[in-house]
């Protein structure tokens, strides 16, 4: 495994829930969310370049039949914009059933629905963080859909 931060976003329509991994890649810890719109690219591009992430990953929002629907094409399109703005590796990983997950571990630490609303992105991206490294730590290799972008040299079309 490479050592390195990894980086976690999890797309939403309000806010991006956004996690870091410790250089060894070992544990996923939360960061500031980041409100979504104008501007959220760049701060993402900022945190990579804080961190010096040498990964970054997309949680994809796939239904349970692992079929795809409008907030996956919206994710995939956000990834798409990223990748296109930076030289680190961004990639779509499946984050069926996390932000439910991060909404029963904040409920089970005594926060109600309404006191996590402002955390559960990045508690979400915590999670899909998460499964990567240990992902990675079994296998080697990272895991997720590799994004392309649509230019080749950042800025020249292929």
């Amino acid at each position: 495994m490479r050592p390195g931060v990894r980086i976690a976003c999890d797309v939403g329509s309000v806010r991006i829930g956004v996690a870091r991994s410790d250089a060894l890649g070992m544990l996923a810890v939360p960061l500031d969310a980041v409100r979504a719109g104008d501007g959220d690219l760049d701060a993402i591009c900022a945190v990579i370049s804080e961190w010096e992430a040498v990964d970054l990953y997309v949680g994809l929002p796939l239904h349970l039949s692992g079929t795809e629907g409008e907030a996956a094409a919206g994710a995939r399109a956000w990834a798409l914009s990223l990748a296109e703005r930076t030289e680190v590796p961004v990639r779509l990983i499946d984050e069926r059933l996390s932000t439910v997950q991060a909404q029963r571990g904040l409920h089970a630490s005594g926060r109600s629905t309404r006191q996590s609303r402002s955390v559960i992105d990045s508690a979400s991206a915590v999670i899909v963080l998460q499964s990567v490294l240990d992902q990675e730590q079994r296998t080697g290799l990272p895991p997720g859909e590799v994004v392309a972008p649509a230019f080749g040299e950042r800025g020249e079309q292929s």
